[in-house]
């Protein structure tokens, strides 16, 4: 009884917020605009306001009302909506993860800044190639990515691998210590390395443009496989002669997620491998 009264609450509260920001919209936005501008000016920037601005303002109004309970086995967008799902670790330094990584082929993404974001625009309209474009932000331990690599699809538009990574420490964590301690059942500290720290990650593959479907910003269609992804990254780090060793273990049974891409999903085989690194 409890449950049921909690998601008929939830979707009431998200039926309110959607009417506040449709009213708010047909009331001030598209007359104000209207008014002062062409119509397909007006529409344009009508749509931006409210997909960009005061739609993501909304659910984050709501996710301060409720706050999703789950294990960490997928990170999660700035709204709160089930993302990538945890599919590798590495052990190592964060020095040893930058340069393991970038020995393998895979670029450091560049932080996310209006002039990185122009130069990504700016590149897209060129159709030149970015390969350390930044990436958008997903959040595991209550926090964004502590790094983020990719590596190119020669010749495919909106098509690239790759992965975020964050760091699985106790002292970042602040309310999500059981998550951390969740990853740290599996890892196991070699001799040779018994400090080394664990960075939990999660690899998917752009494979297109796409619309988010409760706000209607452009987005990267996701690939669903996210298991070959994982082997990508294992295999690219065994040739660059990185990998010291390495375990893929069950954590969880297979899962599928309803991705926030209009028509996308994604699944996890439930394994993950983690890579202890040279």
């Amino acid at each position: 009884m409890t449950s049921l009264f909690t998601r008929v609450f939830k979707r009431f509260l998200v039926l309110l917020l959607g009417g506040i920001v449709v009213f708010v919209v047909v009331e001030n936005i598209f007359p104000f605009l209207d008014n002062r501008t062409p119509l397909a000016f007006a529409l344009f920037a009508t749509y931006l306001v409210t997909a960009y601005l005061l739609i993501p303002s909304a659910f984050r109004i709501f996710r301060l009302l409720y706050h999703p309970v789950h294990l960490p086995l997928y990170c999660i967008t700035p709204d709160g909506f089930a993302s990538d799902p945890v599919n590798i670790a590495l052990v190592g330094s964060r020095q040893q993860v930058i340069l393991s990584m970038e020995l393998a082929g895979w670029k450091l993404a560049d932080p996310k800044t209006p002039l990185s974001v122009l130069h990504q625009v700016t590149y897209a309209l060129l159709k030149r190639p970015y390969p350390s474009a930044p990436i958008s932000s997903l959040y595991l331990f209550g926090r964004r990515q502590d790094l983020a690599f990719q590596k190119e699809i020669r010749g495919g538009i909106g098509q690239r691998h790759h992965v975020r990574f964050w760091a699985a420490d106790i002292a970042l964590a602040e309310e999500f210590e059981s998550h951390v301690r969740f990853w740290h059942r599996f890892h196991l500290p070699s001799r040779d390395h018994p400090h080394a720290s664990l960075w939990v990650g999660a690899a998917s593959k752009d494979v297109g443009i796409a619309l988010i479907r409760h706000n209607a910003q452009v987005t990267h269609m996701i690939d669903p496989d996210t298991a070959t992804e994982r082997k990508l990254i294992v295999k690219d780090l065994r040739k660059a002669g990185r990998l010291a060793g390495r375990r893929t273990i069950p954590v969880y049974r297979p899962l599928s997620l309803r991705n926030r891409a209009w028509r996308g999903s994604l699944s996890s085989d439930g394994y993950v491998s983690i890579c202890e690194l040279r």
